[in-house]
């Protein structure tokens, strides 16, 4: 016969292989109790007996704990350059928290500080690789990882507005910088290949259209000397011959 109770439950009650409210393997001694609440945690007496005589007495504990459901982790950097990771957990009772870092435990030159009222750690500033949080209870056991890169210093101006502080290097889209400067052709400015084709036409017209002034100025211009000779010399034709008809 075996007996497991307190003053106002009885959680165990086998007789003659008749189990009450649970299933219990003598071989290995555990068994399974049904339909238990929290109101069920308590400290028990379990008795082993033959129907007469009580053979063995224990004191028993009896916890209830419901097991833990989900893990969320959260990082941050920090005003130097340092990481602190944050782990949480819905559901479960009295749960323990552990990391790792790359599938080992973290040491004293990674770890900067650890808090346990709030389950976060900071690491230090030369540190990252895959976190894990493994959260844990005598029922359940769940853990969350996530890659956590070094931190980069950004100071910079957004939309007007300056940006000064610490980011994952990773994840990183606060102010991306202009690799590249415009190119100014003529009076436009190119920043792509079809506005290059546009102002290197433009300024292939200017130049032609230069170059057509300029020799059509000179044509103009060596016309004019021609015209001015021949109009000058049959002027002088004209006194060459008055001047021979007075001598005669």
């Amino acid at each position: 016969m075996y007996k497991l109770s307190n003053k106002t439950t009885l959680i165990l009650n086998v007789i003659n292989n008749k189990q009450i409210r649970s299933l219990f393997n003598p071989s290995d001694g555990k068994f399974r109790v049904n339909n238990l609440s929290r109101n069920d945690s308590a400290e028990y007496k379990f008795e082993i007996s033959d129907g007469i005589n009580i053979k063995e007495k224990r004191a028993l504990r009896l916890t209830i704990q419901a097991p833990v459901s989900s893990v969320r982790l959260a990082s941050e950097c920090l005003s130097q350059g340092e990481k602190r990771v944050s782990c949480s957990s819905e559901g479960g009772d009295s749960l323990q928290y552990s990391w790792t870092l790359d599938g080992r435990s973290l040491t004293d030159t990674e770890l900067l500080s650890v808090n346990t009222e709030n389950n976060s750690i900071t690491l230090k500033q030369h540190v990252s690789g895959a976190v894990a949080c493994s959260v844990e209870n005598n029922v359940s056991q769940v853990s969350k990882e996530e890659e956590i890169s070094n931190c980069v210093f950004i100071n910079c101006s957004s939309n007007g507005t300056q940006i000064s502080q610490w980011v994952f290097a990773a994840n990183n889209t606060l102010c991306v910088e202009q690799t590249t400067p415009p190119t100014t052709i003529s009076e436009c400015s190119t920043v792509a290949d079809h506005s290059l084709l546009v102002c290197g036409v433009r300024a292939a017209v200017v130049v032609f259209a230069l170059i057509g002034i300029a020799v059509y100025f000179a044509w103009k211009n060596k016309d004019y000397k021609k015209a001015e000779g021949s109009a000058y010399r049959p002027e002088r034709e004209h006194q060459d011959e008055s001047v021979v008809m007075v001598e005669m």
